[in-house]
């Protein structure tokens, strides 16, 4: 089995990167397969709504001078992903959404690509925002026919500062929790 996580923030090492590797650590420890993807702070384009993913049916999105593809082809083929992003303004960060969008519209065109995958979504936050963000995450997996994997809490760490989060002991047990429920969950569905 394995899980991939998508780390939208264009901190590589920052406060989101840090919550999902507490979440892949408690998978890795199940023996599940795990694999970190950063894609904030690269060039990641916006859908533009052209439905050529409904033409074409060949799981990939049109645009294609950027990571999005890669990210597509690797949430088709893992048993479960993992979306983080920052709060940006209340909400997820450029990057985040533009794979959302995209793989959510690829993945419809394409006859449900991630149909009873498990999904989960971690957000980092200063203070306040967060659950919107969350929230945003959370609608790609309920279009999508998966099974959104929750914790004792909302996903979320809270910090400022690159490291912070690693003080929020919630958050971070929190996250430890999502790691074991969402191994759980898929040695459920894969049994």
């Amino acid at each position: 089995m394995k899980v991939v996580a998508f780390n939208g923030s264009p901190r590589k090492d920052g406060n989101t990167a840090r919550l999902l590797v507490a979440v892949l650590t408690e998978l890795e420890k199940e023996g599940i397969e795990t694999e970190l993807i950063h894609i904030g702070g690269k060039k990641v384009h916006g859908c533009t709504a052209c439905a050529k993913c409904f033409e074409n049916r060949d799981g990939r999105c049109v645009i294609d001078d950027d990571v999005v593809n890669d990210c597509i082809a690797k949430m088709a083929i893992a048993d479960g992903f993992i979306i983080g992003s920052p709060t940006y303004f209340a909400d997820v960060s450029t990057e985040t959404k533009a794979l959302i969008d995209r793989a959510g519209y690829v993945a419809l065109a394409n006859g449900g690509m991630f149909t009873r995958k498990a999904g989960a979504a971690v957000v980092a936050v200063r203070r306040a925002g967060a659950v919107r963000a969350y929230d945003t995450i959370n609608h790609l997996f309920g279009i999508s026919q998966m099974v959104t994997v929750g914790s004792s809490y909302w996903n979320i760490g809270i910090g400022l500062a690159p490291g912070d989060v690693e003080k929020d002991e919630e958050g971070l047990q929190t996250m430890q929790t999502l790691g074991k429920n969402m191994a759980w969950l898929l040695k459920k569905i894969r049994a």
